[in-house]
C-alpha cells in the first residue's frame, strides 16, 4: 500500500466517529487505530500476550498555574535578594566531596556568619577521597552567609559562602 492512500485512510478516519480501521488485501494488512495499539509480547514459546497501554494522565497541578498578587511579591522580593547576593563574592568548591565546618567535631568552627576574614584563611575542610583538603579563601571581606551544613556532600563548583567583599 502506497503512502497516498494511507494519508487518505488516516484522513478519512480523523474525520469519522470511527476508532480504529483494519484493511486486509492479498499482500498487506494494515490497521490504523486513534487509540494507542497494545503492546503484544510473544515469549520463547511462540505463545502472544497482549500488555495493556496506559494512557498518559493529566498532572493534578497546572503546569501554568493562574499568577496571583502573593507569587509576584514573592518574585520581586527574590530579585531584590539577587540583585543584593550579586554584589557578594562566592567561595566555590574546587571538588566533590563531604563539606566540614571545623577541623574535629569539638573544634569551634572555621568561620561564622559575620566574621572578617583575610585572604588565606581556612574557611572550610572538604574530604574527598579519605583526604582533607583545607579550603581557603582567596578575597578578603565578610561571611555573609554560610550556605552548607557541617558533614553535607558537595559538588564540584557548588558555592559554599558568600562573602562581602573589602
Amino acid at each position: 500500500m502506497n503512502a497516498n492512500k494511507l494519508k487518505k485512510i488516516i484522513k478519512l478516519l480523523e474525520e469519522s466517529n470511527i476508532s480504529e480501521i483494519e484493511i486486509k488485501s492479498l499482500f498487506n494488512k494494515v490497521r490504523i487505530s486513534k487509540k494507542p495499539a497494545p503492546i503484544v509480547a510473544t515469549d520463547y514459546t511462540g505463545e502472544t500476550q497482549e500488555i495493556p497501554v496506559i494512557a498518559p494522565v493529566k498532572p493534578a497541578i497546572p503546569l501554568n498555574p493562574p499568577s496571583n498578587p502573593a507569587a509576584s511579591v514573592s518574585s520581586a522580593v527574590d530579585e531584590k535578594k539577587t540583585a543584593e547576593e550579586e554584589k557578594l563574592a562566592p567561595i566555590i568548591s574546587p571538588m566533590v566531596g563531604t563539606f566540614y565546618a571545623a577541623p574535629s567535631p569539638a573544634a569551634e568552627n572555621f568561620v561564622k556568619e559575620g566574621q572578617h576574614i583575610t585572604r588565606g584563611t581556612t574557611v572550610c575542610i572538604i574530604e574527598a577521597m579519605k583526604l582533607m583538603n583545607e579550603i581557603e579563601s582567596e578575597i578578603n571581606g565578610t561571611v555573609v552567609k554560610i550556605l552548607v551544613q557541617n558533614q553535607q556532600p558537595i559538588e564540584y563548583g557548588q558555592k559554599l559562602f558568600l562573602i562581602k567583599p573589602d
